[in-house]
């Protein structure tokens, strides 16, 4: 087996990209462990998201009890801080009555800031927010780029993310806040974590994940995610829907592209995100990477 469950209280991580079967995977082993799940994906938290962020039907989430998935709205502020609080709270409740809990999800970030822990990094006021959240809007990420290259030079030449439209916001407001570098509040000392740690990731050839990706992206539409995205238009400047699968459709309503040209854009966003998903969970050494059914295997389910 994959890991002792006689060692102490075992937080086992499921990551991949998605479409890669995390949430099955979890599922399977929650099950066979009868114990909880904390959701790492950044989206699937706000209840207003269903379809377009592939969160567990409601049949699903009755097996078991899951954590940080429709714990929140779209109109409120999380970020990891927000993040680490509540699915370390969720940790620490599940290991008083089982020795391991089930991690999943595929926002990488989230991964990190569970096992490690994060900076102490203030967080901004909502004016700060809404600033930097309207220059997005008006501007893009050329005028993202713009800002922070104006105000915080040393951000964009030292981390090499010109292209991560999260973080770059994420520095502008903290450089708008505290007037200092969110390099300045960097010291990159993990954390000790009062249980053990097993990473686990899902594995397909990329020819294979790429057709689930395009069949889910189809299932998604057939599930109603064009009505879904109609519902939460009003709300399109939000932070939490400048998300794939979102901002495509937002532009059709708008008359910006025919229904056609946005399906093929989410499916080819969301085959964007996955590749960039993988790049970032490689460099990770402590990933046992297999397949479904192997890591099934290996977990004794």
């Amino acid at each position: 087996m994959f890991f002792e469950p006689d060692n102490g209280p075992t937080a086992i991580i499921i990551v991949g990209p998605t479409a890669s079967g995390k949430t099955a995977l979890s599922l399977q082993a929650a099950r066979h462990f009868q114990t909880s799940i904390i959701s790492t994906d950044s989206r699937q938290c706000y209840r207003e998201m269903n379809i377009g962020v592939a969160k567990p039907s409601p049949a699903e989430l009755a097996q078991c009890p899951h954590y940080f998935i429709n714990s929140h709205s779209i109109h409120e502020p999380v970020d990891t801080v927000v993040f680490e609080q509540e699915a370390l709270t969720a940790a620490k409740q599940i290991f008083t009555e089982k020795k391991i809990a089930l991690v999943a999800g595929g926002t990488g970030l989230y991964v990190k800031v569970f096992c490690e822990g994060i900076d102490d990094i203030p967080s901004p006021d909502q004016e700060t927010r809404k600033r930097v959240q309207q220059a997005w809007t008006e501007g893009g990420l050329e005028q993202l780029r713009a800002w922070i290259n104006e105000i915080d030079p040393a951000f964009m030449t030292s981390t090499g993310e010109k292209d991560n439209r999260v973080r770059i916001m994420r520095a502008l407001e903290v450089k708008l806040f505290t007037g200092n570098s969110i390099l300045d509040y960097r010291v990159g000392i993990k954390k000790q974590r009062p249980f053990n740690i097993r990473k686990i990731g899902i594995d397909w050839p990329r020819e294979i994940l790429y057709q689930r990706i395009n069949a889910r992206v189809e299932g998604m539409m057939t599930a109603g995610l064009l009505k879904e995205v109609e519902s939460l238009f009003p709300h399109r400047h939000l932070k939490a829907l400048q998300t794939v699968g979102y901002q495509e459709l937002f532009r059709y309503l708008e008359n910006d592209c025919t229904l056609e040209e946005a399906v093929e854009k989410i499916k080819q966003h969301t085959r964007n995100f996955a590749k960039r998903q993988m790049t970032w969970f490689r460099k990770d050494p402590e990933v046992q990477w297999s397949t479904f059914d192997n890591l099934a295997k290996d977990l004794g389910i």
